[in-house]
């Protein structure tokens, strides 16, 4: 359903006070949703079309159940395309509705111009129909248990990906294992043409040449350097089946679609919020509506005891760089002043807010975001702290209130989504074609029973036994998959 002449015109003028504030984003074009429709399309990420698979008919189900008994309710959904498509609940009062504009144009600006999202296709409405597509016919042709089953496979590896990959070239291309490089020689010792045969004894040379032959090719691994994104290595060089290749390239395209947006979640919806507050409560707020934006502002920016809100924690933390950066309470002045007073009212008064925003709003993922503007006067001031399961109490309790605990928590869950870094480094261990891998630990240990799940869909798309070598308890384990 599209929208009426009131809610376009609200459309026009939200978007409006949005560029007065220099956000800049593509058409934004919306659509109105009943509940049910909107948690349909919530199940399917925000497109209104997807492949066949029984996950979304499950996240279906959850969502619904969770809505039914009042536990959430989607009040909007934007996602990244050209031009921006977003979703508006047809319940949700007028005032919602405005409040929801501007956080979309929040988002829409975020994801035309954070660096982060400058290689994710914009034209991904018409990708996912054709991915669709593309596997209906799959399943047309070669049965739902053959292609759902692979699928399967496919999807419980879609976080082995190289999430940096889009900015890091890591390797000009992959290996042609069909093309050897230039084959090693024995040095010959230098000689008069006369001498060359009693000094270089030809049977002498092509023995030396055969045992360094030998040596080098026992030596040779491959690939020559760990790979980590391990969905492109087992769609160049596993055994499958064209159609069968297909499906893991289209379950690696989407994951690089989706992986910008798990990471800079806290910076995303802290971007969108923080640009709903300023255009409602400075342009758009009628005083009737105070109330009820209150309540649903609030809601959205509320601590939620034992999790982490996105939306408090961005909000938050471009609000003080704002303040920081409009008083110019940064450099090394600032940090090499001890006079806690002094700092606490320190104004240069340079007014560079805003422009130090959109900078941040444009490189930063939140790994970065946390990591260069999260402080202890910040940690402090929010009263942020660690928890931690305590075995004798029988539940969680604060475990510290020290910033770098603080801090090192936080940059472990958000590194990697908090997933254990896993790269290719032998695809033909004990050379007999198996596949082994190695865990970068890096403090995530290994969820053993998730880990051997995942090997043995590994080993159902590689045909030959796998192998990941971990740490377990200070040690090194390995894990292995042999046979089906």
């Amino acid at each position: 359903m599209t929208l009426s002449r009131e809610l376009a015109n609200l459309q026009a003028r939200i978007e409006i006070y949005a560029r007065e504030y220099g956000l800049d984003f593509w058409e934004i074009r919306y659509e109105m949703l009943d509940y049910r429709m909107i948690n349909l399309v919530a199940a399917y990420d925000g497109f209104p079309t997807r492949y066949p698979h029984w996950r979304f008919g499950m996240e279906y189900d959850r969502l619904s159940k969770s809505y039914a008994y009042g536990l959430h309710r989607i009040y909007e959904m934007v996602i990244n395309t050209n031009p921006v498509y977003a979703y508006l609940l047809k319940s949700n009062l007028p005032v919602d509705q405005k409040l929801v504009m501007a956080h979309v144009c929040g988002h829409a600006d975020f994801f035309k111009n954070n660096l982060w999202f400058a290689h994710t296709n914009r034209k991904m409405l018409d990708e996912m129909g054709n991915h669709a597509a593309r596997i209906r016919s799959y399943i047309a042709r070669y049965g739902l248990e053959a292609v759902e089953d692979f699928l399967d496979a496919c999807l419980s590896l879609d976080n082995l990906i190289d999430i940096h990959a889009p900015g890091v070239q890591r390797q000009t291309q992959l290996e042609d294992t069909d093309d050897e490089a230039a084959p090693p020689t024995v040095r010959k010792i230098k000689a008069k043409e006369y001498m060359d045969d009693y000094i270089n004894p030809p049977e002498f040379l092509a023995e030396q040449q055969r045992k360094l032959q030998t040596a080098v090719q026992q030596q040779k691994q491959f690939p020559p350097e760990p790979r980590r994104d391990v969905l492109l290595f087992l769609a160049h060089y596993a055994p499958l089946e064209n159609w069968q290749r297909d499906v893991l390239g289209i379950v690696r395209e989407e994951a690089y679609y989706f992986a910008p947006q798990r990471q800079t979640k806290i910076m995303n919806e802290g971007w969108a919020s923080f640009w709903h507050s300023t255009i409602m409560t400075q342009k758009a707020l009628e005083p009737e509506e105070l109330i009820d934006y209150a309540d649903h502002h609030s809601g959205t920016v509320a601590a939620h005891p034992g999790q982490l809100n996105p939306y408090r924690l961005g909000l938050q933390l471009l609000q003080d760089i704002e303040d920081r950066w409009n008083r110019g309470a940064f450099g090394p002045e600032y940090e090499q002043c001890d006079d806690l007073e002094a700092k606490q009212n320190w104004d240069l008064q340079l007014g560079l807010g805003r422009t130090k925003l959109f900078e941040v709003r444009r490189i930063y993922n939140d790994v970065g975001f946390i990591d260069t503007f999260m402080t202890e006067d910040f940690a402090r001031r929010h009263k942020l702290f660690t928890f931690a399961y305590n075995d004798e109490s029988k539940s969680y309790e604060i475990a510290s209130r020290e910033f770098q605990a603080i801090k090192q928590k936080l940059l472990f869950q958000l590194t990697n989504f908090g997933q254990p870094i896993i790269d290719v480094v032998d695809a033909n261990y004990a050379n007999r074609g198996e596949l082994y891998l190695v865990h970068r630990h890096e403090g995530i240990d290994l969820d053993v029973p998730f880990a051997e799940a995942t090997l043995s869909n590994l080993h159902k798309i590689w045909g030959r036994p796998v192998h990941i070598e971990t740490i377990v308890d200070g040690k090194i384990k390995l894990f292995s998959v042999e046979n089906d």
